[in-house]
């Protein structure tokens, strides 16, 4: 193992999100950065969720997707437009990010990244589900980055 690991400039591990990434907010992706990604990696895919939407939305809601995230990407910036990685449809029913909208109380946000021995040819309609799917038997690794955000 490598150890991958996935942290933020803007929150530590466990901590609040700051404000201007809410979907009703400035609706930009913080910042991101990544290392030690594992030898054989070919690409890398995200997915941000919020698994304390099952109470009020009945299902884990999916807030970005990205993959075929080049493996030798250490930085992801602030209100990120890939050029050589794939966004897809999240919950909210547009491609990219969509950022933190909780309706009830304060929820957990998980920055989930996965390191894969392949690259994967998806459309931008793929949601998490399908992107879950695809990875299935390519992943080499995942680490994971947990955030909260106030309702």
């Amino acid at each position: 193992m490598s150890d991958l690991t996935l942290t933020s400039p803007a929150f530590d591990d466990g901590e609040r999100i700051p404000h201007k990434y809410g979907y009703e907010a400035e609706n930009v992706n913080p910042p991101l950065e990544i290392e030690n990604a594992p030898d054989g990696a070919e690409s890398m895919a995200l997915i941000m969720d919020d698994p304390d939407a099952v109470e009020p939305a009945g299902k884990v809601w999916d807030h970005w997707i990205v993959w075929n995230i080049p493996s030798e990407t250490t930085a992801i910036p602030e209100d990120w437009a890939p050029s050589e990685a794939t966004e897809g449809t999240n919950d909210y029913g547009t491609v990219g990010y969509g950022g933190p909208n909780p309706p009830d109380k304060e929820h957990r946000y998980r920055f989930q990244l996965f390191a894969l021995e392949t690259t994967l040819e998806r459309s931008p309609q793929t949601d998490a589900e399908a992107l879950r799917s695809a990875m299935e038997g390519h992943v080499i690794e995942r680490t994971q980055l947990n955030g909260t955000y106030p309702a």
